[in-house]
């Protein structure tokens, strides 16, 4: 009797260990749209500076590139129809396809010799990447055990970060091959498209969007979800990351000031740094996110992160630009986003939504703040035209409002499992 006990235990154990261990495998595979996402982003500006010399590019050519490609305008419109098919189709049917149109997307980059080929490629790449998201986060949301959503989230949150790393170390690294090395990029990512289509292909559909299709529910409408909680919801989302987010994209032309001015001189300080602030990004969201976000007040943990980032930013409006200031910058910036706004808009855009319509409200929510960054960034030139000092002013006004909108609307779901949530929202239709 006690050997059989014995037996029967050590096989719950077992079973326990592979299906945590099939949590994971799925959370990485379907996270490394992430690391699509970033990578796409940072290898698509580095080619472009080699392409705009080589194809003579005018610079409003390169900003409409920029403004559709996988960064703005392109990637939103590609997660608003994405997520409406992912709920219609199912989230593997999405996340299989778009994987091989990315694929084709990048294959134009790598072996292109005309702008014509440069503009399909990018627009291809933008609306495949953008399709996946929302398929992506919703599984790993729901696939997620109760209690270690943020966990699971923070997973795909950390290859977010990984992908510019990866990225960047091997643009320096090819440095000296000037477009082909600009190219080898492109065929990395290429690789790792496909490799995730035969990997996904060997996933299981979501159970719990299985389980929603057959219960046989009418599914809501799509405009229910401008009513209600739900429409409050959706402010609350594209407020708090619209507004980080317009950070984000202009720091991206900001950074490199930084750099040139506190005497990073060589590309390869340069590099080191960038690739330094993704890191402390990560060690944020592995030490402070996935440990914690589960378990405490995630709108005190939202407050605190928000704070770090006011204060890091609001050291380039009231001290010069020296080195420890700038280094200080880079800590306080990507130690409190590890734990801040983007974190939480792929957990909470999961969170507060019914299974139905959880894919379309996050395409819809990440289309607005994408095509409003895609808008903004045409501005962008003015705005650093207006001054160091001044920019750093409307940046630090970006991350204020970006708090303060978290904070008065960030929900407590912590502990709470996706169907007691959608209990509790259910009167929001």
């Amino acid at each position: 009797m006690v050997a059989e006990l014995q037996f029967q235990m050590a096989s719950g154990r077992e079973w326990l260990t592979t299906k945590t261990q099939h949590h994971w495998r799925d959370t990485i595979l379907a996270g490394l749209a992430n690391y699509i996402d970033a990578g796409s982003i940072v290898s698509g500006s580095v080619a472009l500076a080699l392409w705009q010399e080589h194809y003579h590019l005018s610079p409003g050519f390169i900003g409409l590139l920029g403004a559709f490609g996988p960064n703005a305008i392109g990637a939103g419109i590609g997660a608003l129809v994405g997520g409406i098919l992912c709920d219609r189709l199912g989230r593997k049917t999405i996340y299989q396809w778009d994987m091989l149109i990315y694929a084709a997307g990048m294959a134009l980059l790598v072996f292109a010799v005309a702008p014509w080929m440069i503009v399909a490629g990018f627009l291809i790449v933008g609306l495949a990447v953008g399709a996946d998201i929302p398929a992506s986060w919703s599984l790993i949301a729901e696939g997620a055990p109760d209690g270690a959503r943020a966990r699971h989230s923070g997973m795909a949150q950390v290859l977010w970060y990984l992908g510019p790393v990866v990225v960047l170390l091997m643009s320096l690294a090819l440095t000296r091959l000037g477009e082909l090395g600009a190219r080898i990029v492109f065929a990395h990512l290429l690789v790792i498209a496909l490799g995730l289509t035969f990997l996904r292909s060997r996933m299981a559909e979501s159970v719990r969007w299985t389980e929603a299709q057959a219960s046989g529910e009418k599914r809501p409408p799509i405009s229910s979800l401008f009513r209600g909680k739900h429409l409050a919801s959706i402010l609350g989302l594209v407020g708090m990351y619209g507004f980080w987010n317009l950070w984000a994209g202009t720091n991206g032309f900001f950074f490199p000031y930084i750099l040139r001015t506190v005497g990073a001189a060589t590309q390869a300080q340069a590099v080191g740094i960038q690739a330094l602030s993704f890191a402390i990004g990560m060690a944020s969201i592995a030490l402070v996110f996935m440990q914690l976000a589960d378990r405490v007040n995630q709108r005190t943990l939202f407050a605190i992160s928000a704070i770090i980032q006011v204060m890091g930013m609001g050291l380039l409006v009231v001290f010069p630009l020296t080195i420890p200031v700038a280094l200080l910058y880079v800590f306080l910036l990507q130690f409190g986003g590890g734990f801040g706004a983007q974190s939480f808009f792929q957990l909470w855009s999961a969170e507060e939504f019914p299974t139905m319509l959880r894919s379309t409200a996050q395409g819809v929510c990440f289309a607005i703040v994408r095509v409003s960054l895609g808008v903004f960034s045409f501005f962008v030139p003015l705005l650093t035209a207006t001054g160091f000092a001044t920019l750093a002013m409307i940046l630090t006004g970006f991350l204020v409002i970006s708090g303060v909108i978290g904070f008065a609307w960030a929900p407590r779901n912590e502990g709470k499992s996706l169907e007691q949530l959608e209990a509790e929202r259910h009167d929001g239709f």
